[in-house]
């Protein structure tokens, strides 16, 4: 077989040439022997192989130079993708006679779609799991290039479908992935660690080593070659064998010679968008619409009338602000303009005040801009406008939307969202945390249901049509002050995940988190394709993965996405040394589930001091009496907000204990955690109750812990006399422990990766 030394470097300029007379003979896909010479040039290990015309061009030349007593003889046809399901692969004797059968039958098979075939030596191999692997490299438009590595063979597709996420493929890129963590990154995927590591005391069947090689051989022809000479690069299987890996099978597309640049956009705008010094806005009615609760929230939030202009013909004021008839009569340039008037006139008028430079940034709240008949024109009238404005010093403004609902932004102290300000929570602790949201629904959620964190960005995105994600998470990854940024998206454009794991990266580097929601994650929405690659990592897995790599934390669910953003936020600033979880609750089936999905975390026993002070606490009331201590502590209904209190400081200040998770079950007649009522003399506010126990408790610990409390809404003003005081409180045990384990993966595994 053909080996390249360890040290070889793809060469760059024999795969360009491959790949442009495959362009110029009008075809999108490689045949095999130009595949198998992409590889060879690549660097990568493939067998010795022949190219015939057909059986009578069969000599014994074509046999002589190949080992073994068996050979492999492929079709080969710009017009068949997959060989083996219409049997133009056949595995015969190395003799003349035999090759020739094999190619006739075939001939006769596949009829004109034939255009030769390869025979090539036969590579000993184990094809059990671990003993093939599947290599890509390939094209995404949001990610750019990128590396993929996972179970090959026949059994690619089914093992990707078994195993659990995060193990099926391995994905890593030329841009984000640093050269340092690319074997860690591998190691992740189940096929690599069977290949590369020792099972059963039997030696490993590939050095990792060379498997990185092979990868970072690849990562080069991606970085300079993808997607202007390749869009996909297939090997499927690559052989784990005693000499190396070889590539035994390869499918490539080819690119079209040029490759489409990333747009940039004057990304420190967005501080003039976040904070403006002055707004206008158009689309304000006498009455109530969209445009008229903007400027009622503006006014209403404490934005200043006199740093507001309107524009609105025949009307000189509307609710103490100016108003100027058309933009000719602006009186300048204002930071922020905001424009809510139909879909059918956008596209003029926002390509009229990029025209005036009237603006630094703009929020456009109506969609509907491309699909409005008869609007092409005005369309590509605001799209000229603007890229004539980025070609000038200035570089004109950035925008957010179209077809959103505004932004919230409290340091620049407005609210530019069209839905009443008593539709949504209005203060709560000051939450250091941005909402970059892909969906206003969605955001408008998140609003309600963190109602105890007055959240410090809202941005709804849009449609995108300027500003995207990435862009906010560009800016975001210089603001210090933010320190949780929660981020849904249904999928990114033209390279902007690539930006967005950039940015992404740098914000978890500086000790920050990022959360993100993707949605249209099934296999249903994958990208339909001829590979196995595309069907087994598809956009959503290689987000997934990517952003596994840059830190980011990844949410299932939206109440995943919740608990998360609220653990994060109010857990900010206090570090988990390691893993060793104390828990306790007075209800003995949430100490079960803190067990039973404790995930990463560890239950430690607790230390014979720990232990004995826990004994003193709990022995006159009994509680000793009726369960063991150990970890978690199930403290029955008879623990009071006393030895709620007690047991917890011990717990947290536990050398053996590194986090804790409190689980309060509110029902008992112990524990004071109803308001005041007529029909009781509960008050879950006295200082002696067990809420402001745990508040002061929670300002005089540094380790990181949470609250549990599981009950219905009776309870909502206990959990928010909690949340209020920066305790995170989730809904469930499960909830906790997963949303903990979360906070200890990020902090510690950034820690790791910094150092």
């Amino acid at each position: 077989m053909t080996r390249p030394p360890a040290a070889a470097r793809p060469n760059l300029d024999a795969i360009r040439a491959i790949a442009a007379a495959a362009r110029a003979a009008g075809r999108t896909t490689l045949l095999e022997p130009e595949g198998l010479a992409v590889l060879e040039a690549a660097g990568i290990a493939v067998p010795r192989w022949r190219f015939v015309r057909d059986a009578r061009a069969l000599d014994d030349a074509a046999l002589k130079g190949l080992p073994g007593e068996r050979v492999v003889v492929k079709v080969v046809s710009s017009q068949i993708v997959h060989k083996t399901e219409v049997g133009g692969v056949a595995f015969v004797a190395r003799d003349r006679a035999a090759v020739a059968a094999a190619m006739t039958a075939m001939g006769a098979r596949l009829g004109e779609a034939v255009e030769g075939y390869t025979v090539a030596e036969l590579v000993e191999h184990d094809a059990a799991l671990g003993g093939e692997l599947l290599l890509s490299l390939r094209w995404t438009d949001d990610f750019g290039p990128v590396v993929s590595v996972g179970a090959g063979g026949i059994h690619t597709e089914a093992l990707a479908a078994d195993l659990r996420p995060g193990c099926e493929i391995a994905i890593v890129s030329p841009t984000l992935t640093p050269r340092t963590v690319i074997g860690p990154v591998l190691e992740a995927a189940t096929a690599v660690r069977l290949a590369t590591t020792s099972l059963r005391g039997q030696p490993a069947r590939l050095p990792p080593a060379e498997l990185v090689a092979v990868v970072e051989r690849l990562l080069d022809v991606g970085a300079a070659l993808v997607p202007a000479e390749i869009l996909e690069c297939e090997i499927n299987p690559a052989a784990v064998t005693a000499g190396g890996l070889v590539a035994l099978d390869v499918l490539i597309s080819i690119g079209s010679g040029t490759a489409r640049a990333r747009p940039e956009r004057p990304v420190h705008k967005i501080a003039r968008l976040l904070e403006p010094r002055s707004v206008a806005i158009v689309g304000v009615s006498s009455k109530s619409n969209p445009g008229r609760v903007i400027l009622d929230n503006l006014v209403g939030g404490g934005f200043a009338r006199d740093r507001i202009v309107v524009v609105k013909p025949g009307v000189d004021e509307i609710d103490g602000v100016g108003c100027v008839p058309d933009l000719a009569s602006m009186p300048g340039k204002v930071d922020l303009f905001v424009v809510s008037v139909s879909a059918a006139q956008v596209a003029g008028f926002v390509a009229e005040v990029i025209e005036r430079d009237l603006a630094e940034s703009m929020i456009v709240i109506p969609g509907g801009l491309e699909e409005k008949s008869g609007g092409e024109k005005l369309t590509a009238r605001m799209r000229d406008a603007l890229t004539a404005a980025r070609e000038t010093a200035d570089r004109g403004p950035v925008i957010n939307g179209g077809n959103c609902v505004g932004i919230r932004s409290r340091p620049g102290n407005y609210d530019t969202m069209f839905i009443p300000s008593r539709k949504l929570p209005v203060g709560g602790w000051p939450a250091p945390v941005a909402l970059v949201m892909g969906s206003g629904a969605f955001a408008l959620t998140r609003i309600t249901r963190l109602d105890r964190l007055d959240l410090r960005y809202v941005i709804t995105v849009g449609n995108q049509m300027d500003l995207t994600v990435g862009d906010y998470l560009t800016y975001l990854a210089a603001d210090s002050t933010t320190r949780v940024i929660g981020v849904y998206v249904e999928g990114f454009g033209h390279l902007d995940g690539l930006r967005f794991m950039d940015a992404a990266a740098r914000i978890t580097a500086d000790g920050r988190t990022v959360v993100l929601y993707r949605a249209g994650r099934t296999s249903a929405g994958a990208r339909a394709s001829a590979s196995h690659t595309a069907a087994i990592a598809g956009d959503a897995v290689v987000t997934r993965e990517l952003a596994r790599s840059a830190g980011v934390v990844l949410a299932d669910t939206p109440e995943a996405f919740d608990e998360l953003l609220r653990t994060f936020a109010l857990l900010d600033g206090r570090i988990p040394h390691g893993r060793r979880l104390g828990a306790m609750s007075n209800a003995g089936s949430e100490c079960v589930t803190f067990a039973d999905h404790a995930g990463s975390l560890d239950l430690p026993a607790f230390g014979p001091a720990t232990e004995a002070e826990l004994v003193r606490i709990v022995e006159p009331a009994g509680i000793d009496s009726l369960v063991d201590i150990h970890n978690p502590l199930d403290l029955t209904p008879a623990a009071d907000g006393a030895i709620f209190e007690a047991v917890a400081r011990t717990i947290l200040g536990a050398a053996e204990v590194d986090v804790g998770i409190v689980g309060i079950a509110p029902f008992t007649d112990s524990v004071e955690t109803l308001a005041p009522g007529p029909d009781h003399s509960e008050d879950l506010t006295r200082p002696d109750a067990i809420g402001a126990r745990l508040a002061r408790l929670w300002g005089e610990t540094t380790k990181p812990w949470l609250a549990v409390v599981d009950a219905g809404p009776l309870y909502d003003p206990f959990r928010g006399l909690l949340e209020d005081a920066g305790i995170p409180t989730l809904g469930s045990a499960d909830a906790a422990t997963r949303a903990l384990a979360a906070f200890c993966d990020a902090k510690i595994g950034r820690t790791a990766r910094s150092g």
